[in-house]
């Protein structure tokens, strides 16, 4: 059935995109082809530069460790006679030239020089605890500050009802009013 002869009681709204020859199409049809477009975008976004080696050298260099106990990036040990990083830059060249994969490179490396050689403890095993800890510290610490305040909050509201109905404490209070007088003071 051709669109252009559709009952006027579809309930299905239609937008005209203007142009020779062109039906008009269902807003549903044109969210779906927005959105296939921006999904479109974002995947040629991301995969810009992915085969760059240069850029993949930088990107590794950055998420490893030098190994001679200085602390820093293997890319931005800048240690004059260095004895680690350029050794371990030259593995980190030799398997990109290879064709290795990220994950074999960082296994090549911990293998050689331990799992201290990676930037970041991988998201497996025990090490999800460094992963994990920060987030549920946090998540911890705000439920105990909440719950804190609700404790004080329903304290605070409590307290003076307490209080208003003892007729010792109101005959203390009006005592003070007479002696000190009408302004609270002498």
């Amino acid at each position: 059935m051709n669109t252009l002869n559709r009952p006027e009681t579809s309930r299905v709204p239609q937008v005209s995109i203007p142009g020779p020859g062109r039906e008009p199409v269902t807003r549903l049809t044109f969210w779906l082809k927005t959105a296939q477009a921006l999904a479109l975008a974002v995947a040629v976004c991301f995969t810009l530069g992915a085969t760059d080696a240069g850029k993949r050298y930088v990107d590794l260099n950055h998420r490893l460790m030098c190994t001679c106990s200085c602390a820093e990036i293997l890319g931005e040990c800048n240690h004059v006679g260095c004895p680690m990083s350029s050794e371990e830059l030259d593995v980190l060249r030799a398997g990109i030239a290879a064709g290795d994969s990220d994950d074999k490179i960082f296994d090549t490396f911990a293998a050689k020089y331990g799992a201290t050689v990676l930037a970041a403890p991988p998201a497996s095993g025990f090490n999800l605890v460094a992963w994990i800890a920060p987030f549920a510290v946090f998540a911890a610490a705000l439920l105990g500050t909440i719950l804190l305040v609700r404790h004080w909050s329903a304290f605070a509201k409590a307290e003076p009802a307490t209080h208003l109905g003892d007729p010792e404490m109101d005959a203390l209070r009006d005592r003070i009013r007479r002696e000190t007088g009408e302004e609270g003071g002498y």
